[in-house]
């Protein structure tokens, strides 16, 4: 039976975090189990970058858009507001 080093029960993961970060900079993702079930997933800063960086900037996005040849009405309206009464 092969044991999967980098599943950590919480109560270890809590007592040795110091330990599971170094593993998850080092070895990659660390899985916490809790009650047998898995809970969360350790990782490092430069995959958890890798994970969540965009991939395209915002004006790729907006040129990509499904909406881009709609002719949209932008202009203001420059109706006052209404009074109000304190």
């Amino acid at each position: 039976m092969k044991i999967n080093l980098n599943i950590w029960q919480l109560q270890d993961a809590k007592s040795k975090f110091s330990q599971l970060v170094e593993k998850a900079l080092h070895n990659g993702s660390q899985f916490v189990t809790k009650h047998g079930n898995n809970a969360v997933v350790i990782l490092s800063f430069k995959d958890y970058q890798a994970l969540t960086k965009p991939t395209s900037d915002l004006v790729a996005f907006l040129r990509s858009s499904p909406l881009v040849n709609v002719d949209l009405d932008i202009a203001r309206d420059k109706t006052p507001p209404r009074e109000l009464e304190f």
